[in-house]
């Protein structure tokens, strides 16, 4: 198997864990925590799938090496793939959001939790709010974006069996 066909993969079942955390457990446990674990997971899902077209260009030439670093990926993916494959401007800014409520979730010196929303607060103590509205949104949008994803590589999938 080819290494976009495992990144597809990978991408489709950290967006079932996602779902899965948002949707099942979630609701019995009520804990805001947990929203945290099924944003990390749809980060990584989208990331995978990112990933999973990047790799599925470079096989086929169509783009030059890219860095190993998740600002490269995603500047290749935005300024080659996305223009190439019609790929919705809404999904790269979903992508950024995600990243911004992880990056500064590691960088803060407080959380806690409020009204079934986990509240995350900065250096500044500027408050970034995560409810199980807004995940549930990114994960409908993530089911879209995998498809596409999916869609795409998969055109050629006969050359490599």
């Amino acid at each position: 198997m080819e290494k976009f066909q495992e990144l597809r993969d990978a991408a489709d079942k950290k967006l079932k864990l996602a779902d899965h955390i948002l949707t099942m457990t979630y609701p019995m446990v009520k804990d805001p925590r947990l929203l945290l674990s099924s944003i990390e997971n749809l980060f990584l899902a989208f990331t995978y799938g990112m990933n999973s077209l990047l790799y599925y260009e470079q096989l086929f030439k169509r783009i030059p090496q890219f860095p190993d670093n998740f600002a490269g990926k995603f500047e290749m993916f935005r300024d080659e793939c996305s223009k190439r494959y019609n790929i919705d401007s809404e999904h790269l800014k979903i992508i950024q959001d995600i990243k911004e409520i992880i990056v500064s979730h590691k960088k803060s010196p407080m959380e806690f939790s409020r009204n079934d929303s986990l509240i995350i607060c900065n250096g500044n103590y500027r408050m970034k709010t995560i409810s199980a509205n807004m995940i549930h949104n990114y994960v409908q949008k993530a089911k879209l974006f995998i498809k596409n994803i999916s869609t795409i590589v998969s055109k050629d999938e006969s050359i490599f069996r």
